[in-house]
């Protein structure tokens, strides 16, 4: 990874006014007194691009490479945001724990990756580690995540219900902020104005019988699960292709990548 955080006059110009667009239209699709956090994908794109966008205001930043994202932060400023969005795999916690400005990990799918950050996270972590569960809204065996509630029959029992509880009793160091998905790639391509994305509403369907049982079994909101200020636990939906449906459906957080940064190049094992 180049470590050059100087970027050229024209690769500024250029990335500022992809950001500027992005952030017009995520003003103009979200919902009333919403405030979406927009996390700009910069995976397997220089430091340099990333500074650019930081100086002119963009503090959240999504990786989904555990190395590339140990690498950057380390010569990167330490009030970034940090989001891991790849594939959580319990043996990479450890190194995910070290980054001390990691903000928050959208990928959680399993106990023990919650166990193995909860062991791997510093005491003296001034906050505790924001941590949102992957749920496989389209069901494809491509895509990471548990299963999504459809009815709150058995949720008790349900692999979200049974995570969230985990994290919530066993993991002090975690906060459960929300739900994440990924989605299938046609329907973002296919959907209408008018037509609502399946993956987006199982998604708030999830949220809102997750919500619920909470509630009903471990206290208020904003306490150790959810977000104090919307009272709500929170969804991470909608990236480049989708991301301005997926506001209007209610999303609290989009992952826009090549809407920023351009197409990237394929990724050299």
């Amino acid at each position: 990874m180049s470590t050059d955080l100087n970027p050229t006059e024209e690769r500024t110009t250029e990335l500022l006014e992809s950001l500027a667009e992005v952030r017009a239209r995520i003003q103009a699709a979200s919902l009333p007194a919403r405030s979406p956090t927009l996390v700009a994908v910069s995976k397997v794109k220089p430091a340099s691009d990333i500074i650019a966008c930081y100086k002119h205001g963009q503090l959240d930043f999504g990786e989904n490479y555990v190395k590339e994202l140990e690498e950057k932060a380390r010569v990167l400023p330490a009030d970034i945001r940090w989001h891991f969005i790849g594939t959580l795999q319990s043996n990479k916690a450890k190194t995910l724990a070290s980054i001390p400005n990691l903000y928050s990990i959208q990928t959680l799918g399993s106990i023990k990756a919650a166990t193995a950050l909860q062991k791997a996270l510093p005491t003296d972590r001034s906050s505790p580690l924001r941590i949102l569960i992957q749920i496989n809204t389209s069901g494809e065996d491509s895509k990471s995540g548990i299963p999504p509630l459809t009815s709150s029959s058995d949720i008790a029992n349900s692999e979200v219900a049974l995570l969230a509880k985990h994290i919530l009793t066993e993991c002090p160091s975690l906060q459960l902020e929300g739900l994440m998905t990924i989605g299938a790639l046609e329907l973002s391509l296919t959907a209408s104005e008018t037509e609502k994305n399946a993956d987006f509403e199982r998604l708030k369907e999830t949220r809102d019988l997750l919500h619920s049982y909470l509630e009903q079994n471990f206290g208020q909101v904003g306490e150790k699960w959810g977000d104090k200020t919307s009272g709500r636990l929170l969804l991470s939906m909608g990236m480049s292709s989708d991301y301005e449906a997926a506001l209007k459906a209610g999303s609290d957080i989009v992952r826009v990548g090549t809407g920023i940064f351009g197409q990237r190049p394929k990724k050299v094992a």
